[in-house]
């Protein structure tokens, strides 16, 4: 521990975003950086405590506390603090795959769970974690490092995503050959169409790290859904072994009156459209310049959808949130190290309140209806106040209260309400057994499927999930589907 006072000397610091209303014009990353020495007092922050809560992932009152991958976190902080970034790079690369990735998306249960953070403001991991690689590439010590030796073993992975990606790395490191298949046209799964541009810039970061898998000897097949136009069934006769990473993407509906007409989208579909016209200028999308857009969910891709609507030139926003306004501080029923439901402007209402002046979130407010115009376009949307309590049956949940209907103008309506499990078409065609909740049955740690040689891993296993236990669980399938085909492994 290179400053053992550095946690009572120094305070926190962040480096500034760009400014709200000058960063609406375009889709390049919000975030700026703060020069070295300040990330070095930043290192000495960490307390290198007895028992870092920050580097173990645990869920808690069902949230992560802590990092799901294991990051050494007092140790990357204690050599940036020391000026040895190659060191930190290493330590860095030793549990995550993509630290440019988590550093830039991940929401940061480890400083929610950091020792200091009982009762001062948290270490900045995730900042001084992008940090790290960021200068590893500009450094240029970031290099495409291919397996020594070929096992002669072929695996598929099955989707592009977090889970996949880490799945497909870790099994090309142990020396297989890994073909990855991608429905879309791009890979990257979430991290590509999922997350907009503006918080994980798709060429300078997503693909830049996907062309150097593919320098290792990874593949990507594109435009690829395996069931339909490639046939389920030559997995087998093609692989050795399969990894599942498909995510869980079967959005969340509101069947409500109204809901079929035109001018209602899924929260993803319109961020994927959107996400292909920044990359393929003159591509067509769902625009929501010049409209009102009530987006009916409060969640990260809520905020993204505040965003993206707000970058297409929108007249107003408004963000539906079914739960109620978190507290500026910890509640007594959210001790350390849970992670703190507490108030957050995240970039998205930071830019709506810069443009229109205030929050555009609405608590404890809930749909009841669509309301549409002679050419069947939705024109409206009715809202309607709600309590958390017990009904007549004793069921807990949020009850209407009378008298409280609002009527808001809407001309385009995203639903961001989180999803409800994978897609099963190609789960039939494997004839793979589910739970309850339609996700793939497999085992946490083992990921080992109802059929030989096929694992699944991420959020078609565990469900919605964080991208940070995606690639816990893309790694950890990369090792079980090791085992399985050498009968031992080294990889962790």
């Amino acid at each position: 521990m290179g400053k053992p006072t550095g946690f009572l000397e120094f305070e926190r610091e962040l480096p500034a975003d760009r400014a709200p209303l000058s960063r609406l014009k375009d889709w390049q990353e919000i975030h700026l950086h703060l020069p070295e020495d300040k990330l070095k007092t930043q290192g000495a922050r960490c307390m290198d405590c007895g028992v870092p809560f920050c580097h173990t992932g645990k869920i808690i009152s069902g949230m992560a506390s802590g990092c799901p991958i294991n990051n050494l976190i007092p140790e990357f902080n204690d050599l940036v603090y020391r000026g040895l970034w190659k060191d930190a790079l290493e330590r860095l690369h030793k549990t995550n795959n993509f630290p440019e990735f988590t550093g830039r998306v991940c929401p940061a249960p480890c400083e929610g769970s950091c020792v200091l953070g009982i009762n001062n403001p948290p270490v900045t991991i995730k900042n001084i974690e992008v940090s790290i690689i960021d200068k590893g590439w500009d450094e240029g010590w970031v290099v495409a490092t291919a397996p020594p030796r070929r096992t002669g073993k072929k695996v598929a992975i099955i989707g592009s995503g977090p889970a996949g990606l880490s799945a497909a790395a870790q099994l090309n490191k142990a020396g297989h050959s890994v073909t990855v298949f991608e429905r879309a046209d791009r890979p990257g799964g979430l991290l590509m169409y999922g997350i907009p541009n503006m918080k994980l810039d798709k060429t300078e970061v997503v693909l830049r790290r996907i062309s150097l898998l593919e320098d290792e000897g990874v593949k990507f097949v594109c435009n690829t859904t395996v069931g339909e136009n490639f046939p389920a069934e030559k997995l087998a006769k093609e692989f050795d072994a399969t990894v599942i990473c498909t995510g869980a993407t079967k959005p969340r509906d509101l069947p409500i009156p109204g809901r079929e007409l035109k001018g209602i989208h899924f929260a993803m579909d319109f961020l994927t459209a959107n996400t292909k016209a920044v990359l393929d200028q003159g591509r067509e999308f769902t625009t929501a310049d010049g409209k009102n857009v009530v987006i009916i969910g409060g969640g990260d891709t809520g905020t993204d959808c505040v965003g993206t609507s707000l970058r297409h030139g929108c007249v107003s926003v408004t963000q539906l949130e079914i739960m109620a306004k978190p507290p500026l501080k910890r509640a007594a029923n959210n001790p350390w190290p849970e992670w703190p439901k507490t108030y957050k402007m995240d970039y998205g209402q930071e830019e709506a309140a810069a443009k229109f002046g205030d929050d555009p979130r609405v608590y404890l407010t809930t749909a009841t209806h669509f309301e549409g115009d002679a050419d069947g376009k939705v024109k409206a949307v009715h809202v309607v106040d709600v309590e958390w309590k017990k009904d007549d049956q004793g069921n807990f949940g949020p009850q209407k209260i009378a008298g409280t209907e609002k009527v808001l103008p809407a001309d385009l309506v995203l639903l961001a309400m989180g999803f409800l499990g994978p897609e099963q078409p190609l789960l039939e065609s494997l004839g793979l057994e589910r739970d309850v909740r339609s996700n793939v049955k497999a085992e946490h740690e083992k990921y080992t499927t109802s059929l030989p040689g096929v694992f699944a891993a991420g959020d078609c296993r565990r469900g919605q999930s964080l991208v940070v236990w995606a690639f816990n669980e893309g790694r950890g399938a990369a090792r079980e589907c090791d085992r399985y085909l050498m009968g031992a492994t080294d990889l962790p």
